[in-house]
């Protein structure tokens, strides 16, 4: 496992944003994530409210998860191409992994505008 860059906020006001999101539902379908075998993933274009100054830090986590209990659980969650206006929510299962339904939450953290500053050019 490889570590993550960190990230320092230079700037004084620092924004959280916060958000859901139920990534399938494929009991309900017969979708790929229930029904499918091997590889898999799901993947959400989660754009941001307010457009942060920089790439913020996401972090991300299941916030509901409904599998079948007579199959391993295997799951990797994660944000991809962060930028400072959105990021894509992925997920991936693998093998014999039955999975009905996943809500996905997250939690962006970067620097943001703050409205009482001002530009000199």
């Amino acid at each position: 496992m490889g570590s993550k860059a960190s990230k320092i906020v230079l700037t004084g006001t620092i924004g959280v944003q916060q958000g859901s999101r139920v990534l399938f539902s494929d009991y309900v379908n017969d979708g790929p994530m229930w029904t499918g075998q091997g590889d898999r993933e799901s993947r959400h274009l989660i754009t941001f409210k307010d457009a942060f100054l920089a790439s913020p830090a996401v972090i991300v986590g299941i916030s509901l998860w409904d599998t079948d209990h007579m199959a391993n659980m295997r799951a990797d969650l994660s944000a991809e191409l962060v930028t400072a206006t959105g990021f894509q929510l992925v997920f991936r299962t693998w093998g014999d992994t039955r999975i009905a339904r996943l809500r996905a939450d997250w939690t962006a953290v970067g620097p943001l505008r703050d409205e009482d500053s001002w530009d000199v050019e």
